[in-house]
């Protein structure tokens, strides 16, 4: 299990018996507070879970790193007073499909300072870099290898693309989702996902729950590449059933059976949705397994509805329905209307790439809201949004847009999965500590990823040479204001960020003249 309190304990006795023998090493030493900083921000209440420190500093940055951390009196080039404010690491989102420039302004109002595409991930994988750079993105961006794109391309013989929008064409196309790949085919998959590694890719993304025919044998294979290369695997789980067999409770079991025989570090992603309301027997699964040493992570976002494509296999065959929970097509919405039967089946039929939101849980149901709050508050599980693009009328935003027009449209945990975490967990309900909280989006994701990912040592904290990607925000304002009927509204409460020592929000207001975010590679 990923326990930072105990790697927390042991950096620090490790710095204690370098300073005892050398001095303090002045990769750990505090700057002098006689220097003048780029940035200080000063007299904030600085939350650093990984060392435990709550309590009123004033920091200062110089270039894109934290310099100091200090109660001493600082100055620099340019002041913010944060007395009354939270100073706390930029929060790391782990599942985020929208990586345009707009949906990371977005998110940048919801205290993202890092959002990654591990889940579906990205093929080819030098591609969604390179289009990136050139464009420049607001915040830090990066993705996994996706295993079902290879597959696709291999499969139907097609070119690989990028672009979300590929994999949307592609739900028109059969051949990939129930069938079993050839020898030959199985190499030219594994071929292409050590590509992909080999371009940066932070893992292996498994959409195993859009092609629940493509056989365990494979999942196996790939998962065992992956476990070779050191690279953690992120997996949509094959089934969503409360009934057996083929149920959510059989899909995580695969993913325990194969962490545990290749060694690979295998993450279940939005735990909340794929196990249903058999979440309680699931999470107890995954604890057991945790406590026996396989290598196993979870997250989880604050709502009661997913979001998928219409055309999604879960979708159909004989029973789904009753599978899942007794649904109706109104239980399904696209842009923020409820379906009728009718048109269900029309967009089934002739548009089944199309985004719908589908209604689960509702969380003002006490008992249901229960299950959703079981799987955010797993130990050392993260929270992670599963958040999209934005369209409108099914096509997407100008990326350039600013502000984000009324009329877009996407599942509102787009724009408010941590604030509405952090303040209704935290602040309104006190489930948690405000650290632990803040633990679960930034410091846990962080040290999730960085025995394959070097560079997330640098994040998800506030020390002396981490990366000055910093979120400062009221806790007595900071809410989510996004609902499904009206899910274009930012987050409130976040006064300033800063992504690798720039300011992208001061004093509230987003700065649309810098792109400071930058790629994060396993390498």
């Amino acid at each position: 299990m990923w326990q930072y309190n105990k790697r927390s304990l042991l950096n620090v006795l490790f710095i204690i018996s370098l300073s005892l023998s050398f001095g303090i090493p002045r990769a750990f030493a505090q700057t002098t507070s006689a220097e003048e900083y780029d940035i200080v921000l000063l007299g904030g209440r600085v939350i650093d879970p990984e060392t435990g420190l709550d309590d009123i500093r004033n920091i200062g940055i110089n270039d894109s790193k934290i310099a100091i951390v200090t109660d001493d009196s600082i100055t620099g080039e340019q002041k913010v007073d944060a007395k009354g404010l939270v100073i706390s690491p930029g929060f790391i989102d782990m599942h985020a499909h929208g990586q345009t420039i707009l949906s990371g302004r977005v998110q940048a109002f919801d205290g993202v300072t890092t959002a990654l595409e591990l889940e579906s991930g990205t093929f080819p994988v030098d591609e969604f870099y390179e289009i990136r750079a050139q464009e420049g993105r607001p915040i830090n961006y990066g993705a996994s290898v996706n295993w079902l794109s290879a597959r696709i391309a291999t499969l139907l013989n097609v070119e690989p693309s990028s672009e979300a929008s590929w994999f949307s064409e592609m739900m028109n196309r059969k051949g990939w989702q129930n069938s079993i790949a050839t020898r030959e085919q199985l190499s030219e998959i594994e071929r292409h996902v050590s590509e992909g590694l080999d371009a940066g890719g932070l893992g292996v993304g498994f959409l195993t729950g859009y092609a629940p025919g493509s056989g365990q044998k494979e999942y196996y294979h790939v998962s065992k590449l992956a476990a070779e290369r050191g690279a953690p695997t992120f997996t949509h789980a094959r089934y969503l059933s409360m009934a057996e067999p083929q149920s959510s409770f059989e899909a995580i079991q695969e993913i325990i059976s194969v962490a545990a025989s290749t060694g690979v570090h295998a993450h279940i992603v939005h735990l909340n949705s794929i196990s249903l309301k058999d979440i309680k027997l699931i999470a107890d699964m995954i604890s057991t397994a945790q406590e026996a040493g396989v290598k196993l992570s979870t997250e989880a976002y604050p709502y009661g509805a997913g979001a998928t494509s219409i055309g999604a296999e879960m979708f159909r065959g004989k029973g789904w329905r009753e599978r899942i929970g007794n649904i109706s097509a109104e239980n399904f919405a696209v842009d923020g209307k409820r379906l009728s039967e009718v048109e269900f089946a029309q967009l089934q039929e002739e548009a089944p790439g199309t985004d719908i939101i589908i209604h689960f849980l509702e969380t003002e149901n006490l008992a249901e809201r229960a299950f959703i709050d079981h799987a955010l508050l797993m130990p050392d599980g993260v929270i992670a949004s599963d958040g999209g693009d934005w369209l409108n009328d099914g096509e997407p935003v100008d990326e350039l847009t600013w502000p984000l027009p009324n009329s877009a449209w996407s599942h509102p945990r787009s724009a408010g999965t941590f604030t509405r975490f952090i303040s209704q967990y935290a602040v309104q309900r006190e489930q948690l500590p405000l650290s632990d909280a803040i633990a679960k989006v930034s410091l846990l994701p962080a040290q999730l990823l960085e025995d394959y990912v070097p560079s997330m040592k640098h994040k998800g904290r506030i020390q002396v040479g981490s990366d000055a990607d910093l979120a400062v925000f009221s806790l007595t304002e900071l809410a989510d204001a996004a609902t499904y009927a009206n899910p274009a509204q930012l987050s409130r409460g976040m006064k300033y960020l800063l992504v690798n020592g720039q300011f992208l929000i001061h004093d509230g207001v987003l700065n649309t003249d810098v792109l400071p975010g930058k790629a994060i590679r396993n390498n």
